[in-house]
């Protein structure tokens, strides 16, 4: 267990803020009682702003970067897993408090290791990774407040992205119709092809209302800023709009007409720290509706840990499109770091 492994790890000292791939061992590793071999990763915004310091993710320092993960049990201290099971990690610390998943090796406490969905496998799981488990908590969240189709079409906002991308997948398997939002109309081809019914431009479903006509039985917004106020004033009575991201800023500049004239629900889906039971049921929801070939029918690269600077940089500046999933393989280039300023 002393064998050295490469890893993507991050650090933030007298030298400045870098990142880069090395080899380190499993001693340097955060504490936990599952050690896992890992096979794949997956790249996030939240990753990329990690990566890069442009965004103050990690609690400490140094830390490996890459907040999910899956694999195979190494060793075990806990009656819950063994080795050789197939496991999967989102959220929870990683890359923040913890060691993450961009590394040959990751060791956490169980209460954090999700056993690997039936008809699943360790790659299909890293193309969800934490922007599809952000997308299933939004359904399971809209679902357990009353949510249903005949309420209306629902806008998923940042289509494109990660996560708008596997909300535009799930809602429409779910059988809801779905409208996606996007600045990229190159792209509405694709989403059609993965379940959106139609493809909305930015500028036409933007509202400088308070409260407009009701087009949208609810929504999931990945973005924030000016479209999550619009979102709000356009959604039905008692629909639901899910907030999940904020590329286009913190803020939010909408009045109070449409909670207490609608009933519209402002859903907050916080997906690094969700107890364990949701996460089950949020697991077990997007094994229901996705399985291997329709996830790779989505617009999927792969890269190994040399390649994340760059998938960093195309994140950061808007350039992304669809899911990065990152093989873990040991066979990067050690040593280069990346400086970032």
């Amino acid at each position: 267990m002393n064998q050295s492994f490469d890893c993507y790890r991050i650090h933030n000292d007298a030298e400045g803020y870098r990142s880069g791939v090395q080899q380190i061992t499993l001693e340097a590793l955060t504490a936990g009682d599952v050690v896992i071999d890992v096979h794949y990763s997956s790249v996030n915004y939240k990753d990329a702003l990690a990566g890069t310091g442009k965004g103050k993710i990690l609690r400490q320092f140094p830390l490996n970067g890459g907040i999910d993960c899956s694999g195979i049990v190494m060793q075990s201290d806990c009656r819950q897993f063994s080795p050789g099971d197939a496991v999967l990690v989102t959220g929870s610390g990683l890359s923040e408090t913890r060691d993450g998943g961009y590394s040959g090796r990751v060791r956490i406490p169980h209460q954090h290791v999700i056993a690997l969905p039936a008809g699943l496998s360790l790659r299909d799981v890293m193309i969800l990774g934490t922007a599809g488990f952000t997308a299933g908590l939004a359904l399971l969240r809209m679902l357990e407040n009353r949510q249903t189709p005949e309420l209306g079409p629902i806008a998923v906002n940042g289509a494109t992205g990660g996560v708008g991308m596997l909300a535009t997948g799930l809602f429409a398997k779910a059988g809801f119709e779905v409208h996606a939002i996007s600045g990229k109309p190159e792209h509405a081809g694709f989403l059609k092809s993965i379940g959106a019914a139609e493809v909305l431009a930015r500028d036409a479903a933007l509202s400088d209302k308070p409260m407009d006509s009701a087009r949208f039985g609810g929504a999931v917004d990945s973005v924030g800023g000016s479209m999550l106020a619009s979102l709000l004033a356009q959604t039905a009575p008692y629909g639901n709009v899910a907030s999940c991201g904020l590329v286009s800023g913190i803020e939010l500049h909408a009045t109070v007409m449409p909670f207490i004239i609608r009933g519209v629900s402002l859903l907050g889906i916080a997906s690094a720290g969700t107890e364990r039971g949701i996460r089950l049921k949020v697991w077990e929801l997007l094994a229901k509706h996705w399985d291997t070939d329709s996830l790779n029918a989505l617009k999927i690269r792969e890269i190994g840990l040399a390649g994340l600077p760059d998938i960093f940089q195309d994140m950061l500046s808007g350039h992304s499109f669809g899911r990065t999933v990152v093989k873990i393989d040991g066979k990067a280039c050690y040593n280069s770091v990346f400086a970032f300023n």
